[in-house]
């Protein structure tokens, strides 16, 4: 499939979001999300407030919305080469399409992040619904992809299913219940906690053998 390539307008557009958005996120885990103003994200981010006014409604938008902010340039053209090689693909089963989705999404820095985002929405209540947000937009790509492997052959909402467990078992991570290191954690959590790719293994394990 031909992937259409945006004007430089469009980029420009984007980059003016990406900058705000991650400017917005490092106050808010600098400052806390009521330590901060939205004249004070412009000024650091070099743009005026009007223009943050044009690209998010709000503080807490912008803070959830970084998580979704695309990479550079390099980073970028590897997802590209990925999500070719996923397209090529017609007979994983739909576990197995699930986990190469996850794992070509969900980097440890995105990983990172979501923890991060999950935190401060525990407590900051008025970011938790642009939080729920980002993790259903997610979702969402997970059950589209899966759509994708699994056309008609099984079952309505099997994939609605079988995606909803899987975010489950992320959820799980990211909001502390379940003790697993994100790669690049600090060595000593590490040594404490299961590694993510041991859970993941776990996890998937599961869906194709039963609980």
């Amino acid at each position: 499939m031909e992937i259409k390539k945006p004007s430089l307008r469009d980029m420009k557009k984007e980059a003016t979001w990406h900058i705000l958005a991650e400017t917005t996120f490092a106050l808010a885990l600098e400052k806390g999300l009521d330590g901060f103003t939205i004249e004070d994200v412009a000024q650091r981010a070099g743009y005026s407030r009007r223009t943050f006014a044009n690209h998010f409604s709000c503080k807490e938008e912008a803070v959830a919305m970084s998580v979704l902010a695309l990479g550079g340039g390099r980073q970028e053209a590897l997802r590209e080469d990925l999500l070719r090689e996923v397209e090529s693909i017609t007979d994983d089963s739909p576990v197995d399409a699930l986990l190469r989705w996850l794992r070509m999404q969900f980097t440890a820095h995105l990983l990172r992040k979501l923890r991060d985002l999950v935190k401060l929405s525990k407590t900051y209540p008025t970011l938790e619904p642009y939080t729920l947000n980002v993790l259903h937009h997610l979702q969402e790509a997970a059950k589209q992809e899966l759509d994708r492997v699994c056309g008609d052959e099984y079952p309505r909402g099997y994939t609605h299913i079988l995606a909803g467990a899987v975010f489950g078992a992320v959820l799980s991570i990211l909001e502390g219940e379940v003790d697993v290191a994100i790669p690049g954690d600090p060595s000593e959590d590490e040594e404490k906690a299961e590694a993510f790719e041991q859970f993941v293994q776990m996890t998937f394990g599961y869906l194709k053998n039963g609980f």
